[in-house]
């Protein structure tokens, strides 16, 4: 799985409406991020499994070595505040 520059990942799935306000706000906020779709991309489902023992979790934010599990917007505005993202 291809990481961006800015090692944020947003994996989450198109029907989500919670996968969706967080894309749409990363967008808004021109942050730089993958999308991986857990339902489609096993890989990016592997993943996810394997840090909540098993199970399918969405969305998860991923930045840099830390996973979020279904962060509010304004708890990941101020994350990316702190690494400078945005």
């Amino acid at each position: 799985m291809e990481e961006n520059q800015n090692h944020l990942t947003l994996f989450g799935t198109d029907w989500c409406p919670k996968s969706a306000a967080l894309r749409n706000a990363l967008q808004t906020a021109w942050v730089d991020f993958a999308y991986h779709n857990v339902e489609t991309d096993e890989t990016a489902a592997a993943e996810i499994k394997a840090q909540y023992d098993g199970e399918l979790k969405f969305p998860v934010v991923k930045l840099e070595d830390e996973y979020l599990k279904n962060p509010s917007w304004q708890v990941l505005r101020e994350r990316l505040k702190e690494k400078g993202l945005l």
